[in-house]
């Protein structure tokens, strides 16, 4: 079953114009001595050689750590240009160039697909989303958190766009297409069985098919294996998690369901998607009966949420929080925005630094 994004985006969209933007270079402290922060995964690892803590005992905030800026996939493809494709929304588009390259989505997907073709170099604007290394010195076009702008944009003469409906509002888009720069519409969707879909339509648009089969196979690769490795870490009784999206002091607070893909990350962790278990399958506001339903052993949050709200002690001051298993233990997983549920050519990268700390890895001995 296919999960997706859209109903997220267009939550953010409409509550985020005015909370400014997000960042992702916040360090938390952990609230006890059983906080774990992810670091490179070893390979090899499985049961039989981690003395795993129990990870339904575990307590205090976790944080995985980001993860390095994506390889470019290995070997020698020619670009073909002009390239013709058609995007997500039934138009045909013509790309004749490619050295000025804007590539905009909610969760900064594109941009590390663009790195991993071998691309990164020709990006010369960025989301706050985003928050690639190299990409970091790059001019925002977005203002207000994740909202367009159209002068910001126009004003980097970019010779292709790639973006999505995850981002907006649709009339910067239209603005910029009128003024005759070439913008691909591609898919919203954000799942593990959308990615590869995703990788070849961006390597079409940019005219190396070829790049982007091998980037496929490469990130299908390492995604399965990923799943396989965190496998072994899981415990026989899986974690009830849920997660959630928390911006600010205010009102900005809602459980994740399936059409987010909270519970396509959840599942691929080895855990239990306590929000699809009881029926919410799109973004739904938090409150504390709802919560106090669903009484998950871990919370899932964005690292800029939890910051913005005041860290772990914010997150616990809000409605039906502390009076969870989670929040009695404290068991917060923070992931950094750019990664969370970005669901592109690191997935695996990403579910291991999640699971790492998810289930104690090193803390173990």
């Amino acid at each position: 079953m296919k999960r997706t994004t859209t109903a997220l985006a267009a939550c953010v969209t409409l509550l985020l114009s005015g909370c400014g933007s997000d960042t992702a270079e916040n360090s938390p402290s952990a609230s006890s001595s059983t906080a774990a922060t992810a670091s490179a995964p070893a390979s090899g690892t499985t049961a039989e050689t981690l003395d795993l803590p129990d990870a339904h005992s575990l307590t205090g905030l976790s944080e995985a750590e980001d993860i390095p800026d994506p390889e470019p996939i290995e070997g020698s493809y020619a670009q073909q240009l002009p390239a013709t494709v058609t995007d997500a929304e039934g138009n045909s588009v013509t790309v004749t160039d490619t050295s000025r390259i804007l590539a905009l989505d909610l969760y900064g997907t594109f941009s590390r697909t663009v790195i991993s073709l071998g691309y990164g170099e020709n990006i010369v604007g960025r989301t706050v989303s985003s928050t690639e290394n190299q990409l970091a010195d790059l001019p925002v076009v977005t203002e207000n958190g994740h909202s367009l702008n159209a002068e910001a944009i126009l004003a980097l003469n970019p010779t292709v766009i790639l973006a999505d409906r995850s981002i907006g509002p649709p009339e910067v888009i239209d603005q910029v297409k009128a003024a005759g720069i070439p913008v691909i519409i591609l898919d919203s969707e954000r799942s593990i069985e959308s990615t590869g879909p995703l990788i070849q339509s961006v390597a079409d648009a940019l005219g190396v098919p070829q790049a982007g089969q091998a980037l496929v196979e490469r990130t299908e690769a390492e995604t399965n294996s990923a799943i396989e490795q965190i496998a072994q870490w899981e415990p026989e009784e899986p974690l009830h998690i849920v997660f959630l999206y928390v911006r600010g002091t205010a009102g900005v607070f809602f459980i994740l369901g399936e059409e987010d893909g909270a519970t396509a990350l959840i599942t691929a962790l080895g855990g239990y998607d306590v929000a699809s278990a009881n029926g919410i399958t799109a973004t739904t506001p938090a409150n504390a009966e709802a919560l106090l339903t669903l009484d998950p052993e871990v919370i899932l949050v964005m690292s800029g949420g939890l910051e913005s709200t005041g860290g772990v002690d914010g997150l616990l001051s809000r409605a039906g929080v502390s009076e969870t298993r989670a929040g009695a233990n404290q068991r917060i997983v923070s992931i950094p925005d750019g990664i969370s549920l970005s669901f592109g050519p690191q997935t695996g990268d990403t579910l291991l630094a999640i699971g790492r700390v998810l289930y104690g890895v090193d803390d173990a001995g």
